[in-house]
């Protein structure tokens, strides 16, 4: 039998995640119960050398005024960890490449902060 969850309509993810990241589109969602709750909104990601990693991940942690440790002290502001290496959601710029996070805009940051929470499923694609 198939017993994969189900395609989130409009998403590359499925019924299984909290958030979605579509990397070709440079799109994100949150979703509930195998629907969208939130999105698509634009996203920047990873560039050249620094790809943001693809595949399904959980949430780690958060920090709401975090700090770059390995850039700088960076401002992270809204940030939402799930992959290795510091790979997070969090406010940022979306007309630069990121060195792997995936940054929002402050009111898709706060939204994702707020709504995802340790464990969640982070598909990104």
């Amino acid at each position: 039998g198939n017993d994969r969850p189900p395609a989130v309509k409009g998403t590359p993810c499925t019924a299984a995640a909290r958030a979605c990241v579509d990397l070709k589109a440079n799109r994100a969602w949150l979703i509930t119960d195998g629907k969208i709750l939130r999105g698509p909104v634009a996203v920047s990601h990873g560039g050249q050398g620094m790809e943001t990693p693809t595949g399904d991940f959980a949430v780690e942690w958060k920090d709401k005024n975090h700090r770059s440790k390995e850039f700088n002290n960076a401002p992270m502001p809204y940030a939402v960890f799930f992959a290795p290496g510091g790979i997070a959601f969090h406010e940022g710029n979306l007309v630069t490449t990121s060195a792997g996070c995936v940054r929002l805009a402050n009111a898709d940051a706060s939204a994702f902060y707020d709504y995802l929470q340790v464990g969640d499923v982070v598909q990104i694609r």
